[in-house]
């Protein structure tokens, strides 16, 4: 495929800076799960924004990842994943998949799923796939999973991500920290 052909207009303007294009992208409010996955025998996991549905026939998901984070190129070898939908209250778990620092499933309570995935508590949604495809896009991998199951966990309203903060509309769920303390420009959700 051929790249378009830019105008002369077009081609005098500059790429939006990293920390312009963050911004910019965050006046779309997203949700916030958590990807979870095995690396051998131990647990790994990471907070993502970048979650929707692909397709119904089949059922296909879509996540980004970061090619730089440390938990999604494990679960990229072993092929399968569990996404958790955060409900608004669990910023504590946010917190602790959002960061690049410390061990995320110390002193957490968990499950195995019968897929043999992390499963975590209390979230709204658990999606448990299979990496269909991954596709290079930039600083990060799109990745297709195979849905092969879901699993609806509790009712409650979901955590929502926007202009930088938890919350739209100045309802903000209970006990949000300041994002600081969530995450660093040093930090990769992936």
């Amino acid at each position: 495929m051929t790249e378009p052909a830019l105008s002369a207009a077009s081609a005098d303007v500059a790429p939006p800076a990293p920390a312009e294009f963050r911004r910019a992208m965050g006046m779309f409010a997203s949700g916030v799960t958590v990807i979870t996955g095995m690396d051998d025998e131990e647990p790994v996991g990471f907070a993502c924004q970048s979650f929707a549905s692909v397709s119904l026939v089949p059922p296909l998901i879509m996540f980004c990842a970061d090619h730089n984070g440390r938990a999604w190129p494990k679960i990229r070898k072993t092929g399968r994943f569990c996404v958790n939908v955060l409900g608004e209250d669990q910023v504590d778990i946010c917190g602790r998949f959002g960061s690049s620092r410390g061990r995320k499933f110390d002193d957490l309570d968990w499950d195995l799923s019968p897929w043999g995935i992390p499963a975590l508590p209390d979230v709204l949604l658990r999606v448990h796939a299979e990496v269909e495809n991954v596709h290079v896009a930039g600083d990060h991998d799109v990745v297709i999973g195979r849905v092969v199951q879901l699993e609806h966990v509790i009712e409650q309203r979901p955590m929502l991500f926007f202009r930088g903060r938890f919350g739209v509309d100045g309802h903000e769920p209970p006990g949000q920290p300041p994002l600081a303390n969530l995450w660093g420009w040093g930090d990769h959700w992936g």
